[in-house]
């Protein structure tokens, strides 16, 4: 099989076959066809885009590059949600263990970070000694005694769409709807789920910026997922403004946990109860309940002592993580906040050092915002708008202008 061709094919909007897109998974994944050929074809695919065939093979060679979780006839129902991303996005680490209070097994198998967007990873890996590499074996004991378990890919599952994910990150093939919808199901469909609920964001800090681009982001998915057997729904959701009142590694790990004790903000609780309620089996007033009890507390320290976590810690991350440099931004003037502005927040987070430019590179799990204010919230001026955690005052001063770009107030 020539390469060059294939991606001359699909760089003028041709089509490639079922065997073919095997045959570029099976070579990528083992080395033979070099990262530079992937991101010329990921780059064609990103402009030309694919067909549901295509995208449906994609996923399938995807999958079929490693393993995949296998569970006893007698398990409980399994279910999982996955977000598409979004600035300050920590539902994931509330959702797990509220989900396992319901009696389902969830697990979860997430990513990194992608450009703007946090990764649940990177939170977790802010949590002093939680492991979120396990083998298959460790993963099921997880699951059987705790009823979630949080981790990133084994060496064994869906090991081309690691390779994938990373490189995507780095060359400006990220916001590609059949590139997106192969890397979310394969990684889904090895986990043996039976509910699967889709988080699709739109808006100005996501990658589908328009609500009519997450739609066929949603319908590319449905299409794939029923293509290859898979039973799920979708939510759209906008990020316009961050979810919550943090963006930023361990300021996030801080705010779950509040969520987690019934103190989490409006706008972070309603989004995660609703996507909670898509794939239970209870009602979300039940849900409710179970979150303003505390047993999703519980669960949660379960899981991350369970993993290596130390459990004292999640009530003292921003001390354990604490930035040498932290900076209010003030309003300028009294009114109403009509934009704060998640990709200009995002970007911000991003050059701090809570993100990475470059696949190889390390994270700041203590630099990052809070306090981020709501629109339609009144402000006084000299009011804090959001505070910048920062490692030094050139940092925070260039944080504040890129953040301040992205605010409005009337």
């Amino acid at each position: 099989m020539h390469i060059p061709s294939l991606i001359e094919r699909k760089r003028e909007g041709g089509e490639l076959s079922r065997e073919e897109i095997q045959r570029v998974i099976r070579d990528f994944t083992s080395g033979e066809m070099p990262d530079y050929q992937m991101s010329a074809l990921a780059m064609a695919i990103f402009f030309r885009g694919m067909s549901t065939e295509e995208t449906a093979a994609l996923t399938e060679a995807m999958l079929h590059s490693g393993s995949t979780l296998k569970w006893p006839d007698s398990a409980p129902m399994r279910v999982d949600k996955h977000s598409t991303g979004g600035i300050g996005d920590k539902t994931s680490l509330i959702i797990a263990p509220l989900l396992a209070c319901d009696g389902v097994w969830v697990p979860m198998i997430s990513g990194r970070g992608l450009g703007i967007t946090g990764g649940t990873l990177d939170k977790l890996d802010s949590i002093p000694g939680f492991r979120t590499q396990m083998s298959e074996v460790e993963i099921r004991r997880v699951i059987e005694k705790h009823g979630c378990v949080m981790v990133g890919q084994t060496g064994d599952i869906c090991p081309a769409d690691k390779k994938l994910y990373a490189l995507r990150d780095v060359s400006g093939t990220v916001p590609s709807i059949p590139l997106i919808t192969a890397s979310i199901l394969c990684k889904k469909l090895a986990e043996g789920l039976d509910r699967l609920i889709l988080d699709v964001k739109y808006g100005s800090g996501a990658f589908m910026q328009t609500e009519a681009a997450a739609h066929e982001l949603a319908q590319s998915m449905v299409q794939t997922g029923r293509a290859l057997g898979v039973r799920a729904s979708v939510h759209l959701n906008r990020m316009d403004e961050p979810t919550g009142e943090s963006a930023g590694n361990a300021l996030e790990v801080a705010e779950a946990v509040r969520c987690l004790k019934g103190e989490g903000p409006p706008d972070l609780e309603k989004i995660v109860l609703d996507l909670c309620a898509a794939v239970s089996i209870s009602s979300r007033q039940q849900l409710h309940d179970v979150l303003h009890s505390g047993k999703a507390w519980v669960k949660f320290q379960q899981m991350v002592a369970a993993q290596g976590g130390d459990v004292a810690a999640l009530e003292r991350m921003t001390e354990i993580h604490h930035a040498p440099v932290i900076q209010e931004v003030k309003a300028e003037h009294a009114g109403v906040i009509r934009r704060m502005d998640a990709r200009a927040i995002g970007q911000a987070v991003l050059e701090l050092g809570a993100g990475r430019a470059r696949s190889g590179d390390s994270i700041d799990y203590a630099v990052g915002c809070d306090q981020i204010a709501k629109t339609g919230s009144e402000v006084a001026f000299g009011d804090v708008l959001i505070r910048v955690h920062a490692r030094s005052p050139a940092a925070a001063e260039a944080a504040e202008a890129m953040i301040r770009s992205g605010i409005q107030i009337e």
